[in-house]
C-alpha cells in the first residue's frame, strides 16, 4: 500500500453537515523517493520514501554516500511502503498530500506514548494490595502475592508484572480522510492516531 511519512500535529474538532466530530492533524509529506526495489533485484517490489531534510554534516560516511550514489538530497527518516507496480515512478519523484483525497478510508502506523519502567496499577491497572490502614506500610501499589500453591511453587510465565510500558507500534485502521490542505502539507483524519505531538505517523492509502 502507497502512502506517506508524517508527523502528529495534534488533535482538534472537525465541523461537518453531519455534526463535530474529533480528528487529528497531521504533517504529511513531502517525501522524495529515495530508492526503488525491484523483484528482479531485491525479490520485492517497494518504495524507499524519505522524510525531513537533514544538512549533510550531520550523516554518517555510509549514509553520505548512499543519497551521493542515488542522486538526492539527503533525508533524516526513511521507510519502505510495499507497492505492487512500480514502474510509473522514478527516484528523485517528490510524493505528497496530494495523494490522497477527501473521503478516502487510510490506516496511520504510529509509536505509542513511552512511559518507561512503570509498575502494575498503571501497567495493568491492578487495584493494589490494599488501603492504608492495618499497619501497612509502602504497599498500596504492589502487586500482592503472585505465587502459585505447594504446585508448581514459583510465579507462573506469562505473569503480568512491572516492566517497559509504552512505546509500541501500534496500527489504527478505517480513518476517514476529512481535509487535505495541499498548500501546508497537512491531513486531517478522523480520529485519533497514536504517539504524542511531533510524533513519527507512517499513513496508508
Amino acid at each position: 500500500m502507497l502512502g506517506l511519512i508524517g508527523r502528529k500535529v495534534g488533535m482538534t474538532s472537525f465541523f461537518s453537515p453531519e455534526g463535530d466530530q474529533a480528528c487529528t492533524i497531521i504533517q504529511a509529506g513531502p517525501c522524495p523517493i529515495v530508492n526503488i526495489r525491484t523483484v528482479e533485484r531485491d525479490g520485492y517490489t517497494a518504495l524507499q520514501l524519505g522524510y525531513e531534510s537533514i544538512k549533510p554534516k550531520h550523516l554518517n560516511k555510509p549514509l553520505a554516500g548512499y543519497f551521493k550514489k542515488q542522486g538526492v538530497e539527503p533525508v533524516k527518516i526513511l521507510r519502505e511502503f510495499r507497492v505492487p507496480d512500480v514502474s510509473e515512478y522514478k527516484i528523485g519523484q517528490v510524493l505528497d498530500v496530494r495523494l490522497f483525497n477527501e473521503g478516502d478510508v487510510v490506516s496511520v502506523v504510529g509509536w505509542t506514548k513511552g512511559r518507561g519502567f512503570a509498575g502494575v496499577v498503571k501497567r495493568h491497572g491492578f487495584a493494589g494490595v490494599g488501603g492504608r490502614t492495618h499497619g501497612q506500610h509502602n504497599r498500596e501499589r504492589h502487586p500482592g502475592s503472585m505465587g502459585s500453591n505447594t504446585f508448581p511453587g514459583r510465579v507462573w510465565k506469562g505473569k503480568r508484572l512491572a516492566g517497559r510500558y509504552g512505546n509500541e507500534r501500534v496500527t489504527i485502521e478505517n480513518l476517514s480522510v476529512l481535509k487535505v490542505i495541499p498548500e501546508k502539507n497537512i491531513l486531517v483524519v478522523s480520529g485519533s492516531v497514536p504517539g504524542p505531538r511531533g510524533g513519527l505517523l507512517l499513513i496508508y492509502k
